[in-house]
């Protein structure tokens, strides 16, 4: 076989195995089980903050 050939293959392998390897990890994250945040962290009222500036117009003369 060409060398290009078995670059391709191997690289194509590699991908594949990597992949798997990701949906494993997806899978084993995923399965863990997830608690929701207390609600006491929650307590606090959101605050809202607006700035406004206005740069005048300078006339030149």
């Amino acid at each position: 076989m060409n060398r290009s050939k078995i670059i391709a293959i191997l690289t194509g392998a590699i991908s594949i195995i990597l992949a798997i390897a990701y949906l494993i990890l997806v899978q084993l994250l995923d399965y863990r089980d997830m608690k929701p945040a207390p609600i006491s962290q929650f307590d606090q009222s959101p605050a809202i903050i607006s700035v406004f500036s206005q740069i005048d117009k300078i006339n030149e003369v």
